[in-house]
């Protein structure tokens, strides 16, 4: 199983926003859209500010695959099942990391539905 490096990691968890694509149906990457990035112990997450009706969000969930950059790291992933019962410290992670931009911005990444989206990042 690859797993993300320690430089990889603090280069993704160190920049404010991270740019995804999902894989389309016929191979190719959809168009980039950005969003924010937390780290969780050795993991990267994302949700969507949008819910499940955001477009990268329903091409992650039909392919599993896609391809993030963020602070000169350009990988290939897979999106997968975050597990159970991280939701609340993932709360506070994009909480301590985004505490600078106001609180109604911030809470909408911590919403109900944003939170049912929310993605665990694995290289590929």
């Amino acid at each position: 199983m690859v797993t993300w490096t320690q430089d990889q990691l603090g280069k993704v968890a160190g920049s404010d926003e991270l740019r995804i694509s999902s894989v389309r149906g016929d191979g190719t990457l959809g168009s980039q859209r950005t969003i924010w990035v937390i780290r969780h112990g050795d993991d990267l997450y994302v949700r969507s500010v949008n819910g499940p009706s955001a477009a990268w969000y329903r091409g992650a969930q039909s392919r599993h695959q896609g391809h993030i950059e963020a602070g000169s790291v350009s990988q290939d992933v897979t999106f997968a099942d975050p597990g159970p019962g991280l939701d609340d410290q993932l709360d506070a992670e994009y909480r301590a990391k985004y505490h600078r931009y106001p609180a109604n911005i911030v809470n909408s990444i911590l919403t109900p539905q944003a939170r049912s989206t929310t993605v665990k990042l694995v290289p590929r």
